[in-house]
């Protein structure tokens, strides 16, 4: 029996309690999966780590021993009370009863660091509820929150789609954003036998490195995005067609234009396009817009 397995159960039985269906909660009880997870976010002595959802705190002992500080951020009530007295000892851990999604990120980070002149990097670590996950990682990366990396356990059909290289059959309207911002890469998948109770997916554990600069340079990230997300809301039509059905295009003509302008075929569907391609196509929008003025 796994030492993480031992902890759940006793832990379970002590507080007397069951994981919260409401909250998503799942608890992981293998070694080497936990272990991956801290190694997959390359925990220096120096990093703040922020753990979102830590639960009964298997993921943030092993964190505990590797940073400078660990803040946890923890909706539920009774895993507060069970995390306040599992590492009543630790004076490197800080624990906030709140939803990670009214947090002010940014403002945290900035005093934590005020503070600590020796904290050199911010790392957020989580094992995410399926339910939230999207919100909370759009969160991260469009907020230009002062961190280094963000490593997360989540659904693994959701994780393929997140770190997937724009272009290929796995991209979604979702992949541009993750890959704007950050370089990605896979930990592990982890199976659902490793959590109790078992949920009914599999896991995946992602790394997601914050790039210093975008990966693509375009006048307006916002336009592009936009333009992006209209593509997808017709994703099995083509692209000219999509963007014409939604009105981004005025009409089927125009969108033919602006696509010979950039090198794209006008049978081309969205899912088949790079980000360098939506760049493109953004900025010869815009400045096709500030022509018709």
């Amino acid at each position: 029996m796994s030492e993480a397995l031992k902890e759940t159960k006793f832990l379970i039985k002590k507080y007397k309690i069951k994981a919260n269906k409401n909250l998503g909660q799942n608890f992981l009880i293998d070694d080497s999966a936990l272990q991956d997870i801290v190694d997959g976010a390359n925990i220096k002595e120096n990093d703040l780590v922020i753990e979102i959802g830590p639960g009964l705190g298997s993921l943030t002992k092993l964190l505990l021993e590797k940073a400078k500080k660990v803040i946890c951020i923890e909706l539920d009530k009774k895993m507060v009370k069970i995390l306040k007295e599992r590492f009543s000892i630790y004076k490197n851990l800080e624990i906030i009863n709140d939803d990670v999604l009214k947090i002010n990120l940014e403002e945290l980070i900035k005093t934590e660091k005020e503070n600590d002149n020796n904290i050199k990097n911010v790392k957020v670590v989580a094992n995410l509820p399926y339910y939230i996950t999207t919100p909370i990682i759009m969160k991260l990366i469009e907020n230009n929150l002062d961190i280094e990396s963000i490593t997360v356990m989540i659904q693994k059909e959701v994780a393929e789609r997140l770190i997937a290289i724009p272009g290929t059959k796995e991209t979604g309207a979702i992949t541009y954003t993750v890959y704007y911002y950050c370089e990605c890469k896979k930990i592990r998948e982890v199976e659902n036998t490793c959590f109790i109770p078992e949920p009914e997916v599999t896991s995946e554990v992602i790394n997601l490195k914050v790039r210093k600069e975008p990966s693509v340079q375009v006048k307006d990230k916002k336009v592009m995005f936009n333009i992006i997300k209209s593509a997808y809301m017709q994703r099995r039509k083509t692209l000219v067609n999509s963007l014409t059905n939604v009105g981004v295009f005025q009409n089927k003509e125009q969108g033919v234009e602006i696509l010979k302008k950039i090198g794209l075929r006008e049978d081309i569907r969205p899912e088949n396009i790079k980000i360098e391609d939506f760049a493109k196509l953004t900025d010869v929008f815009l400045d096709n817009i500030k022509n018709n003025f």
